[in-house]
């Protein structure tokens, strides 16, 4: 929601690139009225054309538009305002501002520097205009371009960015997945019972310090002689059942050959290999191993213990520099080039004894049981018991990650993989991602699992980089 003082009228001038970014934000302003200048409407008319995530959002806000505008019976009605309903307000349901249209020209008010041809400048000069003829009300200019929110500044106008649709006010508040046990936690609980069963530990704890848990968070102690590395299974206000975790760094619990390197490791694997654990989320810089550990659970898990019927490997296809054009071949053979991660860790996973040719041989069967697919055509599709990967996740916006992830069917297990502080996309921040939405959104939900990865395990020379670069 947009920042703002409790108290004063204000009015809101948006930017086209906001409601290209999230069509409801119309609807987002709860008491507070909205200026849309006629330069909005007709940029939102150029780019109505196309299959793009922003076509369709333009298209979506002309369909809200339109809606609004059978409300005014008259042009009297539009002058006046059309009433907005307000989707934020929660402690004022009653609470709604009016949508304002520019219905008369606007004289000319910029410098002689800044020429009114380009709608940057158009909008800015329509927002000199309403600051000076509603002395009563507080203008603002909302935009996601950091260019134009400089110049409105200098300019003497308040401008603001978007603020609705960032999940965290600070990166630094995301959910880790992972907790450490306060010195004399067991000393201060209020109940402490232990049980097995087929073959794993659990323990029933009561105290003040379950109600910051979440279910399948890990919890760890390394500080006394009770050492302990558990997971939330169950959980009221006081009250947890929690569960020792398995050891994948031990040689007879290897993955597909892969073991554990640090807590982090260990735990992501517990998180991949639990048939009750339906989405997982790992965060972590590059290097740190998370490719690597959900192909080995992924292969694992399909391959051995026939649990997947296939695996599905898919990423957003952000270029990092210039795009290189169109690629020929069918869909699968379009995605290789991005999908060099996958070939990197095959090779590592690939290390059958026999040749070449038992390497190759190898290599064939693991391809015929990989998938990779395009996000542009996942649309309407449904998958029953697919291991789903998705990866570079951070370039996702919400809404993709919704349409993804309602793709799952019955038997199927979705992996997200990301590192949000490298994110290629743009009006995309590490606040506004889609991989911040989910892993948000998904930590109280008893099937889902998070995880950030900390320690980079690929080598000294990428270790260095990563710290000092």
């Amino acid at each position: 929601m947009i920042k703002r003082p409790a108290t004063g009228r204000r009015l809101f001038v948006l930017d086209t690139n906001v409601l290209m970014h999230d069509p409801t934000a119309l609807f987002r302003f709860d008491e507070h009225d909205i200026y849309l200048p006629m330069v909005v409407l007709e940029e939102l008319d150029r780019g109505k054309k196309g299959l793009s995530e922003v076509s369709r959002n333009v298209r979506q806000v002309s369909r809200f538009l339109d809606d609004l505008l059978l409300q005014a019976p008259d042009n009297d009605a539009i002058t006046d305002g059309i009433p907005l309903p307000s989707v934020t307000s929660e402690n004022m349901p009653d609470a709604s501002g009016r949508l304002f249209f520019q219905t008369a020209q606007i004289p000319h008010e910029l410098p002689k520097e800044l020429p009114g041809h380009s709608g940057d400048n158009s909008i800015l000069s329509v927002a000199i205009h309403l600051q000076q003829t509603q002395t009563d009300t507080s203008v603002v200019l909302v935009s996601k371009d950091i260019n134009l929110r400089i110049k409105a500044t200098v300019l003497g106008i308040c401008a603001e960015d978007y603020y609705n649709d960032k999940v965290l006010d600070d990166v630094d508040l995301l959910y880790r997945g992972a907790s450490e046990l306060p010195e004399g936690f067991w000393d201060d609980l209020n109940k402490l019972e232990s049980w097995t069963e087929d073959g794993r530990t659990y323990y029933e704890v009561e105290g003040d310090i379950v109600n910051e848990w979440y279910p399948n968070q890990l919890i760890y102690s390394g500080q006394d002689e009770r050492t302990i590395e558990a997971v939330v299974r169950e959980k009221s206000e006081r009250n947890a059942h929690i569960e020792l975790v398995r050891d994948f760094r031990r040689d007879n619990h290897a993955v597909w050959g892969i073991k554990a390197r640090n807590r982090e490791q260990n735990f992501a694997f517990n998180l991949l290999m639990d048939p009750d654990v339906d989405f997982v989320t790992l965060l972590g810089q590059a290097g740190t191993g998370k490719t690597l550990l959900t192909l080995a659970a992924a292969l694992t898990q399909a391959v051995e213990h026939k649990r997947y019927s296939e695996i599905v490997m898919t990423r957003v296809t952000v270029p990092v520099g210039e795009d290189i054009g169109f690629l020929p071949g069918t869909e699968e053979e379009k995605m290789t080039p991005w999908m060099g991660a996958l070939m990197d860790n095959l090779e590592v996973l690939n290390k059958t004894e026999g040749g070449d040719w038992g390497r190759q041989a190898t290599n064939d069967l693991l391809q015929r049981w990989i998938k990779i697919r395009s996000l542009n055509f996942m649309r309407g599709r449904t998958f029953l018991n697919r291991f789903i990967i998705i990866d570079e996740a951070q370039n996702l916006t919400s809404k993709q990650m919704k349409t993804l992830i309602t793709r799952a069917g019955p038997g199927t297990k979705i992996v997200c993989l990301g590192n949000i502080s490298q994110i290629d996309t743009p009006y995309l921040s590490e606040t506004t991602s889609g991989l911040t939405y989910v892993v948000d959104h998904f930590k109280n939900w008893p099937h889902s699992g998070h995880i950030t990865l900390l320690r980079g395990e690929r080598s000294r020379l990428a270790d260095f980089a990563s710290e000092n670069l």
